[in-house]
């Protein structure tokens, strides 16, 4: 049987078409002091003077259903503050604090002590203070429990990176990833729960559960080279992982030469026959976050910060990952 997103529960084109429909119907605008100034990109920008005060949010989604079989909670809180920061950082954004929002079954002090070491870590990487939160009891709502937060960061007017000055011959630069990351796990965890594997065998030197846990990298070294060169696109591979590309300007992105993927995605991809254009639907396969520049610039990045070259940029349309168009669906 092979796999897909779809199938395992998550249709992408209909979870775009679902939030089409949501902001159709999200008209007011405000005006004066707090405007928007960006919406609807990786975070949303408002007018507050002399610089712009950037807001986004995420959760850690059903990752969490594998910390549950493995009864390990002290990293999701990592991947909590990853989600946010990373989109805050992929508008140029500096991040400065977030609030929280668990809402659970019923209260359990063991498990929130187990959320707040990585919430706190999370913050401690970011250089963020997490300023407050919300805790909900919903029995008659939730099984089990969800997190989720909300994060803010600031950023000068005219440094708001959306990808608009990306031009023919820019150059995309990919950093790591370190695994899985907080996306794709309703695909993960039914190739799994199908092929009668466990989340406690052996995988390198680790179980498997422990190496799907892996903590998603949180990219601070983007605010390095924000203030040394010129930075013409920032995408953060998160849910749709490459098809993010196209929340930038209207290109042909062409990945030629992507990193190796770690073990652990050509694992999950060989336990459920699923093909490889799929995968970089789904996953960010080795490389979590995309920074597109200058050819005059790759150098100077790459000495300053672990990049490599991936790909680049020319006049079209399309993700495009070794010869393969990722946009359109050869079954669509």
């Amino acid at each position: 049987m092979k796999f897909d997103y779809a199938k395992a529960g998550v249709d992408i084109k209909k979870v775009e078409k679902s939030v089409s429909a949501l902001q159709k119907h999200l008209k007011f605008i405000r005006s004066g002091f707090g405007k928007p100034i960006l919406m609807y990109h990786y975070a949303g920008v408002i007018d507050v003077g002399d610089f712009g005060i950037a807001i986004t949010n995420d959760g850690v989604g059903s990752k969490i259903l594998i910390a549950k079989a493995l009864n390990k909670f002290d990293t999701i809180g990592i991947d909590c503050v990853a989600m946010n920061v990373n989109d805050l950082l992929a508008i140029g954004a500096e991040p400065l604090a977030m609030v929280d929002y668990i809402a659970i079954q019923k209260p359990d002090e063991n498990l929130m002590v187990e959320i707040a070491k990585g919430l706190e870590e999370g913050c401690r990487i970011s250089n963020i203070t997490l300023v407050g939160g919300e805790t909900a009891v919903l029995p008659d709502i939730v099984n089990g429990f969800d997190l989720e937060g909300t994060a803010i960061g600031w950023v000068r007017k005219d440094r708001i990176i959306t990808g608009e000055k990306i031009e023919d011959g820019d150059i995309m630069l990919a950093i790591p990833s370190s695994g899985v990351h907080s996306n794709g796990f309703t695909l993960v965890r039914k190739v799994i729960e199908k092929s009668g594997v466990s989340y406690f065998d052996r995988f390198e030197n680790k179980t498997l559960g422990e190496e799907l846990l892996t903590p998603t990298r949180i990219y601070m070294e983007i605010l390095k080279i924000l203030d040394k060169f010129q930075v013409h696109g920032l995408a953060h591979i998160t849910g749709g992982a490459f098809l993010k590309l196209r929340r930038l300007k209207k290109m042909k992105y062409v990945l030629d030469k992507p990193l190796k993927p770690q073990k652990i995605f050509r694992f999950i991809q060989e336990l459920g026959n699923i093909e490889d254009a799929e995968m970089y639907r789904t996953f960010n396969m080795g490389m979590g976050f995309i920074v597109i520049v200058p050819e005059k610039e790759v150098e100077k990045v790459k000495e300053l910060i672990e990049a490599y070259e991936v790909g680049y940029v020319e006049e079209g349309e399309g993700v495009f990952v070794e010869g393969m168009r990722l946009d359109v669906r050869e079954d669509a």
